[in-house]
């Protein structure tokens, strides 16, 4: 990845916004040039997961409040090497993770796992918090999975925080960390968090991990959605599921779709769960990339309500902006989405 095209599309965040209404971009514009019919009957096969709502569902008010049927919160701590020396492995790291478990979480029963990335100024604690002092976020996927809204499904907050805890805090290095993230993913978080607890994976070798990619997804907002399009970028052999919000990556939607064909993937192997608000600073230019990465001109990617007609899927809920609670109902809805085709 070039940092300059990261740079040139934060840059362009500051760009006049463009209204539009609360809905959904995912209207099909390739109704003629889309995928073959091959390509259609992959994707009804992976049908794994809902169908995109037509607006973003709001979070209800007593989902903040504590639920009956509560998950935990579990502090994985794991080694891991200094991200830019990463592949001559002469600095050794110790870094802590959180890792939530459903209610009634049991270790002989598979699970779908979803990893979340917070943004600038953040930590492995800012989006869920942690045992003894959780966000409401945490009352929210409980209430989620409680009401089955949610399968039960395992999540885990990382960081890409590097030798210092205030890393994320500056912005040009926090770009050239969230590239650097995937080495760490691959290789330490992923085996040290799906050893210890029950996924698909049957080991975590890599061949394992490949082989369980189709119950594995990434995402994040802001800079957390930056580093989530560096897992797409490295790390398709290992997730299926994206989740980017409100972060932007480059506005070439050509080079997007090589991305996928470099890793040796077709447009039925992935999908991309997009939101960002109407008044979000950063929304001119995440919309550039999603309706760019729509006109590819080899149809890699294409607007769908599920997994049996597209890959991408945009929300832009009107008024939101660039704060936590945009963050939280974008997660909501987008958990709720994953691995579930009964909803």
């Amino acid at each position: 990845m070039k940092i300059e095209k990261i740079f040139i599309s934060f840059v362009l965040c500051t760009i006049v916004l463009n209204l539009v209404s609360c809905t959904n971009l995912n209207t099909n514009s390739k109704q003629t040039t889309g995928f073959d019919t091959q390509e259609v009957e992959d994707m009804e096969t992976k049908n794994l997961s809902g169908v995109i709502p037509d607006k973003l569902e709001y979070i209800p008010d007593s989902y903040k409040q504590p639920a009956t049927q509560q998950g935990t919160l579990n502090k994985l701590t794991y080694q891991t090497w200094e991200s830019f020396t990463y592949e001559n492995h002469t600095q050794r790291l110790t870094k802590d993770a959180w890792v939530y478990l459903p209610y009634d979480y049991l270790q002989d029963q598979q699970y779908n796992i979803f990893y979340l990335s917070h943004g600038g100024w953040s930590n492995e604690t800012t989006l869920m918090g942690t045992d003894r002092n959780p966000t409401y976020f945490k009352n929210v996927i409980d209430h989620a999975i409680e009401d089955g809204k949610m399968q039960p499904m395992i999540l885990v907050f990382p960081t890409y925080n590097n030798t210092s805890e205030s890393d994320s805090g500056d912005y040009s290095l926090a770009l050239e960390l969230t590239d650097q993230f995937h080495n760490e993913l691959i290789n330490d978080l992923i085996p040290a968090v799906e050893s210890k607890y029950s996924t698909y994976a049957k080991d975590t070798t890599l061949e394992g991990l490949k082989e369980s990619r189709d119950h594995r997804g990434f995402g994040g907002f802001s800079m957390g959605s930056v580093n989530t399009w560096c897992t797409f970028r490295y790390c398709l052999d290992y997730f299926r599921y994206f989740m980017p919000m409100s972060g932007s990556y480059s506005t070439d939607g050509d080079y997007m779709a090589q991305l996928v064909k470099e890793q040796g993937y077709k447009p039925e192997d992935f999908f991309i769960f997009a939101a960002s608000g109407s008044d979000d600073f950063a929304y001119s230019s995440f919309r550039s990339q999603i309706m760019a990465m729509e006109n590819a001109s080899d149809n890699t990617f294409r607007f769908g309500t599920s997994e049996s007609n597209g890959n991408l899927a945009f929300l832009v809920p009107e008024g939101y902006s660039h704060d936590a609670t945009a963050n939280y109902e974008y997660m909501y809805n987008g958990l709720c989405f994953f691995w579930n085709s009964k909803r």
